[in-house]
């Protein structure tokens, strides 16, 4: 791992979103919040906040960190058939927040497919990306439109 006890505390935020592409039948079950396994948004947000907090464990060398707020958004867009997730995490630490965005988006966009897959197999995570991440010393990003 990355050395990081030279560097200053600092507060961090990364913003990360994905979709999923899925069929109108899986847009309404998410919608629905009454699927087979119970609320599709409520059970995907609480896996991605599960995921954030445990990024150490899931990606090499990532340092654990001690996240002090985890913000996780879903929301359906009928028009295109996709689920869009969107996950904000901040903490005051050494290293940034980026993965544990980057995670949290993933797993809560697959768990989103694990309570729908008896209605449409032929889902797809598409367009997962940091948005933006403030803090530290290589400053600001702010992905283009």
């Amino acid at each position: 791992m990355v050395e990081t006890g030279h560097k200053q505390p600092t507060d961090r935020q990364a913003v990360a979103a994905g979709s999923l592409r899925a069929s109108r039948a899986v847009i309404d079950e998410v919608d629905s919040c009454k699927g087979s396994k119970g609320s599709v948004v409520a059970v995907a947000t609480i896996a991605a906040i599960q995921a954030a907090k445990r990024t150490s464990d899931f990606i090499p060398l990532c340092h654990p960190l001690a996240l002090t707020g985890i913000d996780v958004d879903f929301a359906t867009d009928r028009d295109k058939s996709l689920v869009h997730c969107k996950a904000t995490v901040l903490c005051t630490g050494r290293t940034g927040v980026e993965m544990e965005a980057l995670l949290a988006v993933h797993v809560g966009l697959l768990t989103v497919y694990d309570m729908c897959k008896s209605v449409d197999r032929g889902m797809e995570v598409v367009s997962v990306r940091l948005l933006a991440k403030s803090g530290g010393v290589s400053g600001d990003y702010q992905a283009p439109d």
